[in-house]
């Protein structure tokens, strides 16, 4: 993707599930530009874990995909909004909420140094109605988890 294309300001729609909870987990992941246009998209599994810790793995990887789809130089002068339908997610990254969980506490670091990278990253929460690509990419990778667990 090179850099004279790809727009100043991207929007990233994040999802992350788990069946189980903890249980296998997957993450789903778009990301557009401010006309709603789809760069890319991603849903993939992600190990067992809980819905909470696939939320927050969907925004770091969000974060690192695209920093190397971009580069760190155009990164740095990027304008990045994280929406998520995760009410706990997106009040934790805010800094509204604590965060007591410590599997939780080092994903919130991670994030939290991603976001250096970046010119400037807002989280913002949307009604669940408004993710769907996002929360349908990570439920079809859980879905080939579980067609495969059958042919096991």
């Amino acid at each position: 993707m090179s850099d004279k294309i790809f727009p100043k300001k991207v929007i990233v729609f994040t999802d992350g599930g788990s069946r189980g909870n903890p249980g296998p987990s997957a993450l789903g992941v778009v990301l557009q530009d401010e006309k709603s246009q789809i760069l890319k998209k991603y849903g993939q599994t992600i190990g067992s874990g809980t819905n909470n810790q696939a939320e927050y793995q969907a925004v770091v990887f969000a974060l690192k995909k695209l920093k190397s789809l971009i580069g760190g130089k155009v990164a740095a002068q990027t304008e990045v909004e994280i929406r998520s339908d995760s009410e706990l997610l997106i009040s934790q990254l805010s800094g509204q909420y604590k965060i007591l969980d410590s599997k939780i506490q080092s994903l919130f670091l991670a994030v939290w140094n991603l976001k250096i990278d970046y010119k400037k990253i807002n989280f913002t929460l949307i009604p669940r109605e408004k993710n769907e690509m996002a929360d349908a990419l990570a439920n079809e990778a859980l879905d080939q988890v579980s067609r495969v667990q059958r042919l096991i």
